[in-house]
């Protein structure tokens, strides 16, 4: 992927969207994906998270809600609302909205604080920025976030490329999470990678958060 040069991110997301749809044994993937993100999330000592709830092509977070509510940490997920979303916590029963993406119904709370997001990618540019389906709906979300929480991309399969594609208004990760490929990026030494078929998260992976008087976690 990264010798590949990519002019736009139409053209990215296109590769990329291809690449998705044909990988192979996705269940298998989503669990392992899964003990990953769970792991990342223990680390953290994260109470409040944003996830989101899958689309066939994404990796499931259906094991990952379930878990994480067992366990007492209040999961919201995204509910549209115009040309962007806000959190909601997350309950049953729920419904297909536009876009045929699930949500709970809708909450009137105040916005709560988020320890931990995790976003769904079509593909990552070497910025660090995401490549999304192209509606801006994360973009308008988190510009407007505060305080902002680490954020993990994740996705099945490695799609990133070194072109510089994306705009200054697309948001960047703390982490990239695949199946057998992890990025993470330090603001001192740059990006770190981590490969091999290890599947769980070290605590040497997770020394750099820390938490914050305020109890939120930053890198």
């Amino acid at each position: 992927m990264q010798k590949i040069k990519f002019e736009t991110k139409s053209d990215f997301r296109s590769f990329a969207r291809a690449k998705l749809n044909f990988v192979h044994n996705a269940y298998k993937r989503d669990k392992i994906i899964e003990k990953q993100i769970l792991e990342m999330v223990y680390r953290l000592k994260a109470r409040s998270i944003l996830l989101y709830v899958s689309l066939p092509i994404e990796a499931s977070t259906r094991g990952v809600i379930a878990t994480c509510r067992r366990r007492k940490c209040n999961v919201y997920v995204p509910f549209m609302e115009g040309i962007s979303f806000k959190m909601v916590k997350w309950r049953l029963p729920s419904s297909r909205k536009k876009f045929n993406i699930e949500e709970p119904k809708n909450s009137f709370a105040v916005k709560p604080k988020i320890d931990f997001a995790i976003v769904p990618v079509i593909g990552v540019d070497g910025a660090f920025k995401r490549i999304g389906f192209g509606k801006g709906m994360y973009d308008r979300f988190f510009a407007s976030l505060e305080p902002k929480p680490p954020i993990a991309f994740v996705q099945r399969e490695f799609c990133m490329t070194q072109s510089l594609i994306c705009e200054p208004h697309d948001i960047a990760a703390d982490i990239y999470l695949t199946l057998y490929k992890t990025i993470i990026k330090r603001e001192t030494n740059g990006l770190r990678v981590i490969s091999g078929r290890r599947r769980c998260i070290s605590k040497r992976r997770c020394r750099i958060f820390h938490r914050q008087k305020d109890g939120s976690c930053q890198l």
